[in-house]
């Protein structure tokens, strides 16, 4: 069973609202949301074009209701008189418009156009099924048909198989707007985006197609043909070779090393990348503990490799010292014993500590003779 004390209400009732207030900000939210986009503006063809669409979705759901759905020929043998009765025209008017997108222009324009549609359903559907090019094109002039343009609906470059010779779009295509210019797709250029731009090639061409690809990325510039051969100049980073075109310039081969210390050079196609160096290294020729110039601080070069002593070695040290420390301590209790004898045993000490360290110190040098050998070798 659980209790609530009376701060544990307190907390309940803070929870709960939150809970309230952020569930009544979406909803807030998302009303805000449904009202701008019920109340979005379509440009006029577009808003036409939504209409129709509207229209034929409603002779789709009540086709449905009666036997399935079909053409116009399936409608008037199974449907009977109600194919084109007023009684299934307003059926269809009374749910126009329910998507929610731009909802009240649709609305508006539905409302406007009524006496139109009724017309095409009653009249002009069997000469005209259509009704896009009835509505909006005939009618009421909001748009034109495919690859046309303007208030006259004049036809655009190209018109109808090789618009805009296939390589960019006819501006206006299918609206009472815009001036029929070609605007041209990426690499194509020209009145028709019949020419390729700048920097791309012709890769095929005959009377009726033309294709352009882009040049290589060593091109500065124009080129004639695909690959490093086919340009006329080389961007930075890439040297021209009279047979072969552009060649790429290696800059980790530079006279003046351009990485900082602790980096290594990478070359790439135009360019070069500096990486860090392992953390193993004090400066390096590559990636990894085996590609050093110098082991770092911590770090001995073993098989090749610089490997971390540190702690091992700080270890090591210790427990020699301490080593030495109590042969010293023994050598002074003996000393109170005998002073004879102690002498003995200090020679011995003092023997074994210099042996031990002379054998450790030419260890040492030995790795950094090792070391500076393969640094200057490098």
């Amino acid at each position: 069973m659980v209790v609530l004390t009376k701060n544990g209400h307190h907390i309940f009732n803070i929870l709960m609202f939150s809970l309230f207030t952020a569930s009544e900000g979406d909803l807030t939210h998302g009303k805000e949301s449904d009202k701008k986009l019920t109340s979005l503006k379509l440009p006029p063809c577009q808003a036409c074009k939504m209409v129709v669409e509207s229209f034929i979705k409603g002779m789709e759901r009540t086709a449905r209701n009666h036997f399935g759905g079909g053409d116009t020929a399936w409608e008037e043998k199974n449907l009977g008189s109600y194919a084109t009765s007023e009684v299934r025209l307003v059926e269809i008017q009374e749910h126009l418009c329910e998507d929610q997108r731009a909802r009240d222009q649709c609305l508006t324009l539905a409302e406007a156009w009524e006496q139109h549609l009724e017309e095409w359903w009653l009249g002009d559907r069997k000469d005209n099924s259509d009704l896009m090019q009835f509505l909006c094109v005939e009618t009421v002039k909001h748009c034109c048909p495919t690859g046309h343009f303007g208030p006259t609906c004049q036809p655009c470059s190209g018109f109808p198989d090789n618009i805009c010779n296939n390589n960019g779009k006819c501006k206006g295509n299918g609206t009472r707007k815009g001036d029929g210019q070609c605007s041209c797709d990426v690499g194509y250029t020209g009145q028709f985006c019949d020419s390729c731009d700048t920097t791309y090639h012709i890769s095929y061409q005959d009377d009726k197609m033309l294709l352009c690809s882009k040049c290589h990325a060593a091109c500065q510039g124009p080129c004639t043909q695909a690959g490093v051969k086919g340009c006329l100049a080389c961007m930075e980073g890439w040297t021209m070779d009279s047979e072969k075109g552009c060649l790429d310039v290696n800059e980790c081969f530079a006279s003046t090393a351009p990485c900082m210390k602790n980096e290594f050079c990478v070359n790439n196609e135009g360019s070069y990348t500096c990486l860090a160096c392992d953390h193993s290294c004090e400066g390096c020729s590559g990636d990894g503990p085996d590609m050093c110039d110098r082991c770092a601080h911590g770090f001995l070069l073993k098989d090749n490799m610089c490997i971390e002593t540190g702690n091992d070695e700080s270890y090591s040290d210790t427990t020699r010292y301490l080593t030495y420390a109590g042969l010293c301590v023994a050598t002074c209790i003996i000393f109170h014993n005998s002073p004879l004898l102690a002498s003995g045993v200090g020679l011995c000490v003092a023997l074994y500590v210099t042996a031990s360290e002379y054998m450790l110190g030419s260890l040492h040098n030995n790795s950094l003779l090792s070391s500076a050998f393969n640094y200057f070798k490098s």
